[in-house]
């Protein structure tokens, strides 16, 4: 039996406007919203066609967890969001909104350009060459 990483959690404010980011801004599908009571709901998105993992938007119940928004990793990169044409996904994101920091550069490991989700974590949109696509095992390319 293999294994696999199903979904990762980001805290979010609101789920509302975290869902309407993530599907209007990043091109984001909808994979499930049911609610759980306690204004608690199962929130997954994903990139539009992909079968990998999920993105589980947990809403902060706590000041602790209301804390956390937007810096789950101290300021580092949190997510890495795979392209197979950097051009093109670069442009639609930022077309519809998305906040880069940086201009897209080259690098040993491929194309790559950091941008802020609309709580502030860090993402890279990252375009693999192909010796790293085959080192990493990347079944979407």
């Amino acid at each position: 039996m293999g294994q696999h990483i199903g979904y990762v959690t980001l805290v979010v404010g609101d789920y509302d406007e975290a869902i309407h980011y993530y599907m209007s801004v990043l091109g984001f599908e909808l994979v499930e919203d049911t609610p759980l009571g306690d204004g608690k709901r199962w929130v997954l998105v994903r990139p539009t066609g992909s079968a990998g993992t999920c993105l589980l938007l947990a809403k902060a119940m706590t000041p602790e967890q209301q804390r956390r928004i937007g810096d789950q990793t101290g300021g580092r990169v949190f997510l890495f969001l795979h392209t197979d044409n950097f051009e093109r996904d670069y442009t639609a994101m930022r077309s519809r909104g998305a906040r880069f920091l940086e201009e897209p550069r080259r690098e040993a490991y491929g194309t790559v350009a950091v941008f802020e989700d609309l709580y502030g974590n860090r993402w890279d949109l990252l375009a693999l060459n192909q010796e790293s696509r085959d080192r990493s095992g990347d079944p979407d390319h």
